[in-house]
C-alpha cells in the first residue's frame, strides 16, 4: 500500500525536512507540488525529481499570505487535478526569551508556523473531502513538553498539535485524516549552520546527542518516513495523533 499517483502538497519543501519528504514522497509515485518561497531551491529540487522521472512542481508561495495560499490551491489543481495530502512543514524559529521579543517578531514566527496550517487547511480541505485525503502537519516535542528560551515557536507548535486533534473530530465524517508529527532534534543543514555559530560545537553537539535516549537527532529522512506512514494508507485508522519522532527525548533521560 502506497501513495502512489496521489498528489501531495508539501509546505517549506525546498531545504531541510520539507526537501527530505518532497524526495520520499516523490521516490513513492506521488505527484508533488513543492510549496516554498525560496524560489531558487525548489526549483532545483523540481528539476532533480524530473529528472530521475519524478512528477514535482513548483509553486512559489509565501504560505503567511492568504491570497498566495489560494494560487497554491488553484495551481496545484490546475497542474495535477486533486489534493489527495497536505503536509504543512514551513516553519520559523526565533529563539530568545518572551520579553526579548517584538510585537512583529512574534506576528512573523505565528504567522509562518501556525497561520500558514490555518491557511493551507482552509483552502484545500474542499478538495481533501472530495478525495478522503490526508493532512500532516509538522509540530514538534516543544509543543508538548516546552523549551527553554524558545517560548514563541513552542506556542506555534503546541497551537498545531491542539488544532490538529480538533480537526481531526471535525474532518473524521468526510474521511478526512489529520495527524501531526512532533520531532526532537533533527540533523538539517540548518541546525548544523547553526552548531557552527556556537562557542564550543563540539559541546552543542554532544547536548544534542545526549538529550535523546537513542544518542543522535533524527535524520530528515526519519522524519520523513513518519510523513509518508501518515500520509497513507498504512495509518488509515490514525486520526487526531500527536506522533512524538524525537528518539527518547521525550522520556526524561
Amino acid at each position: 500500500m502506497s501513495i502512489a499517483g496521489k498528489t501531495a502538497i508539501v509546505t517549506g519543501g525546498a531545504s531541510g525536512i520539507g526537501e527530505a519528504i518532497v524526495r520520499l514522497f516523490a521516490s513513492s509515485g506521488a505527484k508533488v507540488v513543492i510549496a516554498d518561497w525560496n524560489g531558487e531551491d525548489a526549483d532545483r529540487l523540481a528539476e532533480q525529481l524530473r529528472n530521475a522521472g519524478a512528477d514535482a512542481a513548483v509553486l512559489h508561495t509565501d504560505v503567511s499570505k492568504e491570497a498566495e495560499v489560494e494560487e497554491l490551491v488553484r495551481g496545484t489543481l490546475q497542474r495535477f487535478g486533486q489534493i489527495d495530502i497536505v503536509v504543512n512543514n514551513a516553519a520559523a524559529i526565533m529563539p530568545k526569551y518572551l520579553e526579548e521579543f517584538r510585537e512583529e517578531e512574534w506576528d512573523r514566527i505565528f504567522n509562518v508556523n501556525l497561520k500558514s496550517v490555518f491557511l493551507t487547511i482552509k483552502h484545500s480541505i474542499a478538495e481533501l473531502k472530495k478525495t478522503r485525503g490526508s493532512i500532516v502537519n509538522m509540530s514538534s516535542l516543544n509543543g508538548l513538553v516546552g523549551q527553554r528560551m524558545n517560548p514563541v515557536y513552542a506556542a506555534t507548535k503546541g497551537g498545531i498539535a491542539a488544532l490538529t486533534k480538533s480537526l481531526a473530530l471535525d474532518y473524521a465524517p468526510y474521511g478526512v485524516r489529520v495527524n501531526c508529527i512532533c520531532p526532537a532534534g533533527v540533523s538539517t543543514p540548518l541546525l548544523q549552520q547553526w552548531i557552527r555559530r556556537q562557542d564550543d560545537p563540539e559541546a552543542i553537539v554532544q547536548e544534542l546527542n545526549d538529550m535523546h535516549a537513542l544518542g543522535r537527532p533524527a535524520t530528515a529522512e526519519e522524519v520523513a518516513q513518519a510523513a509518508l506512514f501518515l500520509a497513507g494508507p498504512a495509518a488509515g485508522f490514525i486520526t487526531g495523533v500527536a506522533f512524538p519522532v524525537d528518539g527518547g527525548a521525550s522520556l526524561g533521560y
